[in-house]
């Protein structure tokens, strides 16, 4: 259970500035929330396997293929500034 304490806590480490009647009604949502969770473990999962997803997803990969490139001097020519083949840029720290 979750009490207005816990809320002011968790609203203190965020940082945030929250209304009495904040307070309260974060409360109460949280407490909703965990009523639901623990529905959930009421029910029985033992023929259910572990899934990551709720439906298969694979990922789709293609051949890598050679093919036409643009020309390293039209690609750099409106360029602030370069060197060699590169774009020169300005150092971030």
């Amino acid at each position: 259970m979750i009490s207005k304490q816990d809320v002011e806590h968790v609203a203190l480490l965020a940082r945030l500035e929250l209304k009495e009647e904040e307070k309260e009604l974060y409360t109460q949502q949280l407490n909703k929330i965990l009523e639901a969770a623990k529905a959930l473990q009421e029910l029985n999962t033992d023929d259910v396997p572990p899934t990551a997803h709720v439906l298969p997803i694979q990922n789709v990969f293609r051949e890598d293929k050679v093919g036409k490139h643009i020309d390293p001097e039209k690609a750099l020519s409106n360029a602030p500034d370069r060197e060699e083949n590169f774009f020169k840029v300005p150092k971030i720290v």
